[in-house]
Formats: C-alpha cells, sequence, structure tokens
C-alpha cells in the first residue's frame, strides 16, 4: 500500500509539472508566437528547468500539441465504437467535421489559428497527424477478423487520414470531406466485391 501511495504521489506530481508546462507555453505562444518564445523562457514560467520540458515534450513543436494523446483516442473510438449500420467512412466524417468545428469554435481556435501562422507548426501537425495510421488501421483489421492488415486497408487509412487534413484548410469543410470519401468509397467497394471485408461494416 506504501508503493503505491509513492506512486500515485509521483504520478500526481508528474502531470502536474506537465499541466504547469502546457499552461506556459500556451500563455506565451498565444501572447508572443511560436517562434518568439523560447523552451527557456516556457521552463522559467513553469517553474522547471529546460530538461524538465524535454523529459515531457520531445520538441517545441509538442507543446501546441498537449491533447494529442485525447485526440488519438477520439479517432480510434470514432471507428471502434461506432453506432450499428454505420460504415467506417461514416464514422470519419462525422468525426472529422465534429472535430473540426470544436477547434474552430471552442478554446482551441486561437491554437488553430497559430498554427497556420506558423509553418513549423503546420508541418509538425501533419506527421503527428499520420502517427495514428498504425492505431485505426489496427482497429479496422480487427473489426474483419484478420491476423494482418491489406494493402488495400492499409491505403484506405492513409487516404482517409490526408481527407481531414485537408478539410481542415478549407472555410467549409464539409465538401471536400464528402468529395474525399466519395471518391475513397469507390474503391472500398471494388475491394468488397473481391473478398470477405467489408468496408460498410
Amino acid at each position: 500500500m506504501v508503493d503505491g501511495m509513492a506512486v500515485g504521489r509521483r504520478e500526481r506530481k508528474k502531470a502536474a509539472t506537465r499541466a504547469a508546462i502546457l499552461d506556459a507555453a500556451t500563455a506565451l505562444f498565444l501572447e508572443r508566437g511560436f517562434d518568439g518564445v523560447s523552451v527557456r523562457e516556457i521552463a522559467d514560467q513553469a517553474d522547471v528547468s529546460p530538461k524538465t520540458v524535454f523529459t515531457h515534450f520531445p520538441q517545441k513543436e509538442a507543446l501546441v500539441f498537449g491533447d494529442e494523446d485525447e485526440r488519438h483516442e477520439r479517432l480510434v473510438a470514432a471507428v471502434r465504437d461506432r453506432p450499428p449500420g454505420s460504415s467506417i467512412s461514416d464514422a470519419l466524417k462525422a468525426h472529422y467535421l465534429a472535430e473540426i468545428a470544436a477547434m474552430r469554435t471552442g478554446p482551441q481556435r486561437r491554437i488553430l489559428a497559430l498554427m497556420e501562422e506558423t509553418p513549423a507548426l503546420i508541418d509538425y501537425a501533419e506527421k503527428m497527424w499520420f502517427r495514428h495510421e498504425d492505431a485505426l488501421v489496427a482497429a479496422i483489421v480487427e473489426e474483419f477478423g484478420l491476423t494482418e492488415p491489406t494493402e488495400e486497408i492499409r491505403f484506405y487509412v492513409r487516404f482517409a487520414l490526408q481527407i481531414q487534413l485537408s478539410a481542415t484548410h478549407e472555410a467549409d469543410p464539409e465538401p471536400t470531406v464528402d468529395a474525399g470519401f466519395r471518391l475513397l468509397d469507390e474503391g472500398w467497394a471494388r475491394y468488397d466485391e473481391g473478398g470477405d471485408q467489408s468496408a460498410s461494416r
């Protein structure tokens, strides 16, 4: 029990330090822009060392995307926990549009504006987004009852993720999302005709 309590305290302290770093970084970035703030200044504001900052965040750009784990879970859950009768594409379309709307109307809208004016953040965000590929592939493979992913599943996921990136930059994302999945689903239909997998599961 004592060991468990010690572990619990360490985890709470770690979470509190991470939150303090994120709060400091967000406040400074929104005040002075991403390029106008150094990691040293963020560390000073959070009352930690620069080394501690990098312990929690591998690079400066990661400080803008502190909710990435949550975004990852929401993406996979959109497919895994979708309503019966809803296709994978329908689930992803609804998820993308909801996420984009939340970014544009909620507290994240200022972060989105910061990202769009900083090329390094756009590049980082796009690379980070494709890190979700393996988890999304795994969710579909499990649903289809396969032992390993087919090339068709990998390409479907890769292109589906690209649709979200394209739609985020549009004033009205819905036509882009609809067009992207309409083209993608034509390929899924042909794949379905040639095997046991079903894109409409």
